[in-house]
């Protein structure tokens, strides 16, 4: 069975909505996006792109899909890049009737289902990149195998977070940490 391995970005106070840009998800009135870029070091850049050196399939929700296919496929020269841009990307998504980025397919209806059939067809290891909702229901499935949190020591008090209502109680163990020299701790936890 392929392990499905899910990286989140997290405040201490466990939000992980709009890691990345003040624009890229206003949802609730949110207006702390951007809040994990003063805190990025070289050696996290290491470990991201060590995670994305092997083979891989990504699954990502609506918005975090949206957000890397406005992104990926015109970062020529960006680390990452190339990984993102040639990885097959399942999509899930209850609006999109389409998804234009190289090597996409869609997955609607019964997303639950069809990811736990995804998980026992043989091929790379799927990872999932924020997509709030679509980890949740994930969570609630009990299809995550692994969990690498990048913890950043900031509170922002509101905001989306990965452990929502109805999310099923289970243990993890701690694999590894990695602290960075700006204090985000890097744990991963697996099954």
């Amino acid at each position: 069975m392929r392990k499905l391995a899910l990286t989140t970005f997290l405040t201490l106070d466990g939000v992980m909505q709009a890691p990345g840009s003040s624009a890229e998800d206003l949802t609730g009135g949110f207006a702390h996006g951007g809040w994990s870029m003063p805190f990025w070091d070289e050696g996290m850049g290491e470990i991201m792109a060590k995670a994305l050196a092997a083979p891989f399939d990504l699954l990502l929700g609506r918005k975090t899909y949206q957000a890397f296919a406005g992104h990926w496929p015109n970062a020529a020269g960006q680390p990452c890049a190339d990984e993102l841009n040639a990885a097959r990307k399942y999509v899930a998504s209850r609006t999109l009737t389409r998804v234009d980025w190289n090597n996409s397919v869609l997955v609607s209806g019964d997303v639950a289902g069809k990811i736990t059939d995804l998980k026992r067809q043989p091929g790379p290891e799927i990872q999932v990149h924020g997509s709030g909702d679509l980890a949740q229901t994930l969570l609630r499935r009990d299809l995550v195998d692994e969990i690498s949190a990048w913890i950043f020591p900031i509170v922002l008090g509101k905001g989306k977070r990965l452990f929502g209502a109805g999310t099923m109680p289970t243990t993890f163990t701690l694999r590894d940490v990695v602290p960075s020299s700006t204090g985000v701790l890097i744990a991963t936890y697996t099954r």
